[in-house]
């Protein structure tokens, strides 16, 4: 920034865009044919994508991939007024979308500026002359797959081709990818969505229980059993579905009961003589080799291929990272909603989430996040992390991709000035840490640091 003679400050097109993206609220520009020419960082809050992966798209492309509902833009287009309503993104963010229309000399729109609020556990009243009531808002559909990843949404384009047929459906993959969420939108859209989805954790539960959990009892079936008998999960989730997780837990004697369920829809409960029919569709899930378990005659090779008709195989968090900004903020809004907090992350925080490995998954990130949400300031930082995190994400992976030597410096000093300052909250012990003088780490404490001295 400078000062013309006149006394009026001038500004760079650079600086202004970077005193956007700190903005607490989304800023989102269309121009006049409905295209986004710009958005600030907040988006990334909101629906998990960069401002790179917005601009210059299409609203309506986003919107028909369900990124929000309700969409603002036909009013405000068709009316040409400023107007308000109440939306819901993809990743469980409540928004207050307000949108202003930027008129020419014709009348007609040049461009329209759309801010968007977080709503946060408070009821809004919209009373004004010209903005749409709230009960517009509609619920995005429950047990949506939440990703940005081409791979998974492959995935979820063969889930809706196989989801209506009654074919049994094998899902592998790691510890924690989602495999019963993924079970679960499987059902959701099937023919059997009315009818019950059931789930039984096949290592959860001891062999002498899991049978009578699954098949049932008979009156007096054994010592300590309901005297009136019990039905099992197969029974229950008659024209439903059955989702058996960690199927390779199953003990041989039962995998061949449960072979009889799917090859002749049929099952006797333990100490009963009454053969039950029973219309389920099963969805199993593994995360072991169940093929190599055929092999060592731990699991039975003709259930293998009766489970194996369909098969899915969910990569790791690891192997899709551009989910993992919509995941992190699909749990912070969760978890912010059940502890009645407003907590926000820091964008090195956010790099450092981006850049480690992810061994547990998304269930290690949805666990991580509810810590950091209880524990946290209002702003979650790097020094909140876990150590096991910070210690595996060398710093030099924190950098984005800069286009530049003097950007990728800068960034590298933004870094390591802000976690010092984090840890010391001293300039002297900034500067023996960094190994700089106290004037230089003054400096650039004041530059790097304002948020962190609030």
């Amino acid at each position: 920034m400078q000062m013309d003679n006149k006394g009026i400050i001038e500004m760079t097109l650079e600086t202004l865009l970077k005193i956007l993206d700190y903005s607490s609220d989304e800023i989102f520009v269309l121009d006049c044919e409905k295209r986004i020419i710009y958005v600030n960082r907040v988006c990334e809050r909101h629906y998990g994508l960069k401002p790179k992966d917005v601009i210059g798209k299409y609203n309506v492309e986003l919107f028909e991939k369900g990124y929000w509902k309700p969409s603002i833009v036909p009013y405000v287009y068709k009316n040409k007024k400023p107007c308000s309503l109440k939306q819901q993104t993809y990743i469980g963010a409540e928004l207050l979308t307000s949108a202003i229309p930027i008129l020419n000399d014709d009348g007609e729109i040049d461009f329209v500026v759309i801010t968007s609020t977080e709503i946060k556990n408070q009821k809004m009243e919209l009373a004004e002359e010209g903005k749409l009531e709230l009960n517009t808002t509609h619920s995005l559909e429950k047990k949506r797959f939440v990703t940005n990843s081409e791979k998974i949404k492959r995935i979820l384009t063969f889930c809706e081709k196989v989801a209506p047929t009654e074919s049994t459906i094998l899902i592998q993959g790691e510890s924690g990818t989602g495999k019963g969420v993924l079970s679960s939108f499987i059902h959701n859209i099937s023919k059997r969505k009315e009818g019950s989805f059931l789930t039984i954790n096949c290592a959860a539960i001891p062999e002498d229980l899991l049978e009578s959990e699954l098949f049932g009892y008979s009156k007096g079936a054994f010592t300590g059993a309901n005297k009136t008998g019990k039905a099992g999960l197969i029974e229950a989730a008659d024209k439903g579905t059955l989702f058996l997780d960690e199927i390779g837990e199953m003990p041989m004697p039962l995998q061949a009961k449960l072979l009889q369920v799917i090859q002749d829809k049929q099952f006797i409960p333990i100490g009963s003589s009454e053969v039950k029919k029973v219309d389920v569709r099963i969805i199993a899930a593994t995360n072991q080799n169940l093929l190599q378990m055929v092999e060592n005659k731990l699991f039975r090779e003709d259930l293998f291929y009766r489970l194996n008709v369909i098969d899915i195989l969910l990569p790791p968090l690891r192997d899709r990272k551009e989910d993992i900004i919509p995941l992190t903020y699909t749990f912070l809004n969760k978890f912010n909603k059940k502890y009645n907090e407003n907590k926000v992350i820091s964008e090195e925080c956010l790099n450092i989430l981006i850049h480690y490995s992810w061994p547990g998954n998304v269930r290690q990130l949805e666990n991580l996040l509810e810590r950091l949400v209880v524990v946290s300031d209002s702003v979650i930082q790097i020094a909140d992390l876990p150590d096991m995190i910070t210690e595996n994400v060398g710093d030099v992976t924190h950098l984005s991709l800069s286009t530049t030597l003097d950007k990728a410096l800068d960034q590298t000093t933004r870094i390591l000035i802000r976690k010092s300052y984090q840890k010391w909250k001293s300039s002297r012990k900034v500067a023996a840490d960094l190994d700089i003088s106290q004037t230089k780490a003054s400096k650039l404490i004041r530059e790097h640091c304002q948020d962190l001295m609030l």
